[in-house]
């Protein structure tokens, strides 16, 4: 239509044209007045014609058009469509966010990376470290921030007008709870998001990814942190950059086979993000929705196909449905993709695609349901970190560390306080574990939570025989090292060699371990006694426990709630449990021991209910132990702060023994800042009998396997006597006089062995 409008117009001007030089040939001549009424006379006929009428209408229309388009150009800001040679690159960028657009944002290339973390046992730290040096490595401007003396009313808006990327990098305590340094972080977000006054637009500018930390083991809570600073975010109308990661502890479940491995995978895809965002040229770079919405297929070339899927579900953003019901829109590229690939190949890999994708959601709520081998308990990172702490580990799931009291003993220098209160001979005992898994994550845990975590077996299996015949082979190789050290005795370096006594306490939960059983008669068939020490949350695997040497169960709080902070416990019904673990405790006919460990300013106040448990389990023993401070620890928080005095121990003792009239103090090692109440029928005639008579438990344990458990029998019949010195009130205070005792910090040494 212009075209034609122009055409005519063309015509028209022509004849205008003459009609303008008659008028000035006019004025030329001196005739004004008659050639301007000619002039006048040639313009109405000429306007008076119906083709110079619709002349003039379209020449109307076209400017109104034109003008028209001159003003929404004006309006519009102009779009860049490149860079000229040389120029700078600086794109803007389009963005698609909680149900709004906004176009034009900050620049994204120039937009620094900071990286803010939430950490209670360093590992968060470490992490948001690492991402913060790779970036900086890579170019991109980062920084790295504890969310301690992070603000988040100010600190956030200030990141959306600066254009940054804020990574956020949190843990999840001990019931879902926030580390403490994010506590005020989460806390803020939470109001902020559930109060109309900041609306779903606060945010908005600000962009974000995060990356949490748990343990899948604690369905109920597993990353709940994480999840909740993501959804929060994404209501206030924060922008995410990347889907949420998630690591996971639990190697069984882990997507990659370890937390690190989890965040080195989402790392590679914030990496490439970030990368997509800094260049305009790619549709990754104009912006992804709050909601993941969109995503382009130039995203979707960062992502390795063969890699697992980061997903966020919309019940995590407040909505109700169930995630296993529902499909991601973020995965639809990838779903499409293999459908297509599955049509290609046959209809068969549809039926492996899908489950595989089961297996993965199934994955993600903590279900095992691949059909998968198991995987090995002992990972390629967890074998290092525990080499590098003494520890000789055998097989898939199982090691053996020679204990400072052995090496102490072999130099004459004093036992533990087993030696003290039952005999041990202390460089002949053999500390071991046929399970390095868990059940519990306690705070005093002396192996800085190394070990892995569990509330059942999931892993491969070893053979019984193997794991005895390498945990000697390993014991007697670490007591080799000792020969020709300065101060060690010859004859009790010879006396090593053989082990006598095996400790299943090193690390972990052995009665988890399904051939619990076959190992222990494996050990009292070469001779060596049976100390087992369970957590109290396998109450059926404790009845079943065939008889051994001394079964300890540790009673760590006697309040549902100080064991839910102290132990820290996988299983919901962790305390229904824990209390009819010492209800099978009470079933035992064997020596049977509670073990308290008392922590200043978490247990020590507990005494009365600590006398009403001891009806449930009927020990024989009670041990009562101070904390032992193990150093600095990222996985724990206890201080030396927490550590009581040996004097505040026997006064805790003394009230808990003034509760209980069928028990007795009856021994002290001052050495481990440990006491032991005993049942009164183990004194016989005024005098102690907390010994045990080794050769004679082994006599018994043979009987009792041969016949089948026709032969019972109890812990009076392998008693032995006590000696003075392991008795409370003593002058040596437990220590034994045959060997030599050192004291620390330049004090004179005691030769006369107290």
């Amino acid at each position: 239509m212009l075209m034609v409008m122009a055409v005519m117009m063309r015509k028209e001007n022509v004849r205008l044209a003459v009609l303008v030089a008659s008028f000035h040939a006019a004025r030329g001549q001196g005739h004004a007045a008659g050639g301007a009424g000619e002039l006048w006379d040639g313009l109405a006929l000429w306007l008076g014609s119906e083709r110079h009428l619709r002349f003039c209408l379209c020449s109307v229309l076209l400017a109104t058009l034109v003008l028209c388009a001159v003003v929404r150009h004006v309006q519009r800001k102009p779009q860049d469509t490149g860079p000229s040679p040389g120029a700078t690159v600086s794109p803007k960028v389009a963005v698609v966010g909680n149900g709004h657009i906004a176009t034009g944002g900050p620049d994204p290339h120039s937009g620094p990376v900071h990286v803010y973390f939430g950490s209670q046992t360093g590992t968060a730290k470490r992490l948001a470290k690492l991402l913060a040096e790779e970036l900086g490595c890579l170019g991109f401007t980062s920084s790295v921030s504890d969310l301690r003396s992070f603000d988040p009313e100010d600190s956030l808006l200030e990141e959306a007008a600066g254009g940054a990327v804020c990574v956020f990098v949190v843990s999840t305590y001990s019931g879902g709870a926030p580390p403490e340094p994010a506590a005020w972080f989460c806390k803020w977000l939470e109001e902020a998001a559930s109060d109309f006054r900041y609306g779903k637009t606060h945010l908005r500018g600000v962009r974000y990814a995060v990356f949490g930390l748990g343990d899948s083991v604690y369905q109920e809570h597993y990353n709940t942190v994480g999840k909740n600073v993501d959804k929060w975010l994404w209501q206030l109308g924060a922008r995410r950059v990347l889907p949420r990661g998630d690591g996971d502890f639990n190697v069984v479940l882990s997507r990659h086979g370890s937390a690190d491995a989890d965040f080195e995978a989402w790392k590679g895809h914030l990496v490439c993000r970030l990368r997509a965002l800094a260049d305009p040229g790619t549709a990754a770079g104009a912006g992804v929705g709050g909601q993941q919405r969109q995503r382009s297929d130039s995203e979707g070339s960062c992502r390795d196909e063969a890699s697992e899927e980061f997903e966020t579900t919309s019940e995590e953003e407040g909505g109700t449905a169930d995630a296993a019901d529902l499909v991601d829109v973020e995965d639809l590229g990838r779903i499409v993709t293999e459908a297509r690939r599955s049509q290609a190949g046959g209809a068969g890999d549809v039926g492996v695609v899908a489950s595989t994708r089961r297996r993965r959601v199934a994955a993600g709520k903590g279900r095992a349901t691949s059909t998968e081998e198991p995987r090995e308990m002992i990972t390629p990172a967890l074998r290092e970190a525990l080499t590098k702490q003494g520890y000789r580990l055998i097989g898939t799931h199982s090691g053996v560390k020679l204990c400072r009291w052995t090496k102490s003993m072999l130099r004459g220098r004093g036992g533990c306080y087993k030696h003290a209160f039952y005999g041990i001979e202390s460089h002949r005992c053999m500390e071991a574990t046929p399970s390095l898994a868990c059940a519990n994550k306690c705070i005093f845990c002396w192996r800085h939570h190394t070990n892995p975590v569990g509330t059942e077996w999931r892993w491969k299996m070893d053979p019984p025989e193997l794991i005895l015949q390498e945990a000697l082979e390993n014991h007697m190789a670490m007591i080799r090292q000792f020969k020709g050290v300065p101060g060690v005795r010859p004859e009790r370096f010879q006396e090593g060699l053989v082990a006598q006594h095996c400790a299943l306490s090193l690390v972990g939960e052995p009665i988890m371990y399904p051939e619990i059983n076959r190992f222990l008669r494996l050990l009292h068939r070469r001779g060596l006694s049976s100390f087992v020490v369970t957590n109290a949350q396998f109450p059926d695997e404790i009845r079943t426990l065939e008889p051994v040497t001394q079964l300890y169960v540790s009673v760590d709080a006697s309040t549902r709630e100080s064991l839910r902070r102290i132990d820290r416990p996988l299983f919901k019904d962790f305390w229904t449990r824990f209390l009819d673990s010492l209800r099978a405790l009470s079933e035992k006919g064997q020596r049977t021991v509670y073990r308290l460990t008392l922590v200043k300013a978490w247990n020590v106040e507990e005494v009365t209910a600590y006398a009403n448990l001891v009806a449930l389990g009927n020990p024989d023993f009670i041990e009562v132990k101070g904390v032992t401070y193990c150093g600095e620890s990222s996985a724990s928080s206890l201080t030396m702060a927490n550590v009581p005095w040996h004097e505040e121990v026997v006064g805790f003792v003394r009230q808990l023994a003034a509760m209980l009239p069928d028990y007795e103090l009856a021994c002290e090692h001052e050495h481990s800042n440990c006491l032991l109440l005993a049942h009164k029928r183990f004194k016989r005639h005024g005098e102690w009998w907390t010994w045990i008579n080794y050769t004679r438990f082994q006599e018994l344990a043979r009987a009792h396997a041969e016949s089948g458990g026709a032969a019972p029998f109890t812990a009076d019949d392998y008693a032995a006597r006590t000696p003075r010195w392991a008795l409370f009130g003593s002058r040596e205070r437990g220590f034994d006089p045959a060997d030599t005792r050192f004291f620390r910090k330049n004090r004179p040494k005691d030769i006369s062995g107290c």
